[in-house]
């Protein structure tokens, strides 16, 4: 991580847009959550979106298989 705040959020900001172009050779969808894990040091708004991202994976997760 750049010791820069602008920095870090320029990366950040840079690998979500690109990774909206995912569908494109070399760029891939594997850049949006990078960018988002990147931006939510600097936002609490992105703090609390990826957290709740991680609680509702969690939780998925440890469901029982439905049939």
């Amino acid at each position: 991580m750049p010791q820069s705040r602008r920095l870090r959020i320029a990366i950040g900001m840079l690998l979500v847009i690109l990774g909206i172009l995912g569908f494109l050779p070399v760029l891939g969808f594997w850049m949006v959550p990078l960018g988002v894990l990147i931006l939510s040091y600097e936002f609490a708004t992105v703090r609390r979106f990826r957290r709740r991202s991680v609680v509702w994976w969690e939780r998925r997760r440890k469901r029982p298989p439905s049939q």
